[in-house]
């Protein structure tokens, strides 16, 4: 994010979902609770239990393991459950669009078993977390049927490793069957007025290795986000709950400025690693000095320039990528991530209230938040408590040093500018809002009151 009121590369990619939808009724490509909705905590449960516009669904377990299709693959259990090589299904030549290097690999399949998301979806964005030792990587594919009865093609949602030296990690664009069009990290119905959606879909793992070796990638989590929500400019406000903040590090992205341009132009647009290195490390996730040995030593905080290099997207040329964010934090020792949408304010006052803090994806003009200083097309913050009064407190990268990274934002604005799916840029145009994105970093094994605070904002 740069504090300039500029198109990022991921509002420029959705211009053409915003222009397909401008004008119309009918529910666009992102959102939040339908239109009518009565605001408040009652409001809310029921929203979580029948009008709650996203599904989310995960394959995390033994059992899920063992209840897709395998081609080579096979689970393995223990306290983390994971996928696994068990003998490679064949060898092919990937040629990495990125180095021009073209070299053999040796790979095994998983297919997941068909579903049907609760909410027929107009958006589908996928998560994984996955150990990817050197010599290995992953393929994330998803293929999903229209309510007209014909089929998407698998689309590759990410080629993903955790490092950088056998593989680019990378989006795929390009990807359209006139239907609907992969945006970077999210698959979106070309026209949600029409009244298509995608009513259930597979994914697909392809795990890779070296030819010759017993290398295999671990994958602990495979699912993905689908969401139906409408399209509008602004949202119903959520009513205050209890006050609390958790004691989160604060980075700066801002003292980065500079440092490594061959990611994303350097620190002054890496809100996103810069918010997930905070998190991972609220929850006990450090690197070490061999992990960081590659940073030049008179550089501040060189875990940042190490987060933006490990979630850097090749392909969108940027740091942003969400699911890429969270298979990052992912390869942290007990750590999960998962990428999806929240109702309202009450939904991340549930998940601070268990200690759980959350990325969150908004874009503003400078005089729609008040004390941030600045205006964007598109910027990640980390929310980490709420005041007595119900406004946000937040970890905001985008100040000038860490001292002033922390922020208290009021709670009408800051709700608005994150929920909402359209807005009025600095020209007065028509953009796009991501509608309550979010990334969710939690333990592998989340206590009770983590998890029933997790499946309350419909994850698992």
């Amino acid at each position: 994010m740069s504090r300039a009121e500029l198109p990022s590369r991921r509002s420029l990619l959705a211009a053409a979902v915003v222009a397909a939808v401008a004008g119309s009724a009918g529910p666009a490509s992102a959102g939040t609770l339908t239109a009518g909705t009565p605001t408040g905590r009652a409001a809310d449960t029921v929203g979580r239990t029948a009008a709650r516009p996203v599904d989310n669904r995960a394959w995390t377990s033994y059992t899920d393991w063992r209840g897709g299709t395998a081609d080579g693959t096979r689970a393995v259990a223990g306290a983390r459950p994971g996928l696994v090589i068990a003998r490679p299904a064949g060898t092919t030549d990937y040629t990495d669009p990125h180095t021009g290097r073209t070299a053999a690999w040796e790979y095994a399949t998983w297919t997941s078993p068909v579903h049907r998301p609760r909410v027929p979806a107009t958006e589908a964005i996928a998560s994984w977390n996955a150990h990817t030792p050197e010599g290995t990587w992953l393929r994330i594919e998803l293929k999903g049927t229209y309510s007209d009865g014909t089929d998407t093609p698998w689309y590759v949602m990410g080629r993903w490793a955790a490092g950088d030296q056998d593989i680019r990690r990378t989006s795929v664009d390009e990807q359209s069957d006139g239907k609907s069009t992969v945006w970077t990290d999210t698959l979106s119905v070309d026209d949600a007025a029409s009244g298509l959606r995608v009513v259930s879909y597979r994914l697909r793992l392809t795990l890779y290795r070296r030819p010759g070796t017993r290398l295999t990638p671990t994958v602990w989590r495979l699912g993905a986000m689908g969401s139906d929500v409408p399209d509008r400019f602004t949202v119903p406000a959520s009513e205050p709950g209890p006050a609390k903040e958790l004691i989160v590090p604060r980075y700066s992205q801002e003292i980065h400025k500079g440092q490594y341009p061959e990611y994303d132009n350097g620190g002054e647009a890496w809100c996103s690693p810069t918010s997930s290195q905070m998190i991972i490390e609220y929850w006990g996730g450090r690197l070490t000095r061999e992990q960081l040995s590659w940073v030049d030593p008179s550089y501040a905080d060189p875990q940042i320039c190490h987060a933006a290099r490990y979630t850097f997207d090749h392909q969108y040329a940027g740091c942003g990528n969400w699911p890429f964010n969270a298979a990052y934090a992912a390869t942290f020792e007990g750590l999960q991530g998962v990428v999806t949408r929240l109702g309202s304010l009450t939904d991340l006052e549930t998940l601070v209230a268990a200690g759980i803090p959350a990325i969150t994806s908004q874009s503003f003009l400078k005089e729609e938040l008040t004390g941030a200083g600045y205006g964007t097309s598109g910027h990640l913050m980390t929310v980490i408590g709420f005041t007595a009064d119900g406004d946000v407190i937040a970890n905001d990268p985008a100040s000038d040093d860490n001292d002033a990274v922390r922020r208290v934002y009021r709670r009408r604005e800051w709700e608005n500018i994150w929920l909402r799916t359209k807005r009025y840029n600095a020209s007065g145009k028509v953009a796009s809002g991501t509608g309550g994105v979010c990334y969710l970093y939690f333990p592998a094994r989340p206590t009770p009151r983590q998890r029933k605070a997790l499946a309350a904002v419909g994850v698992r």
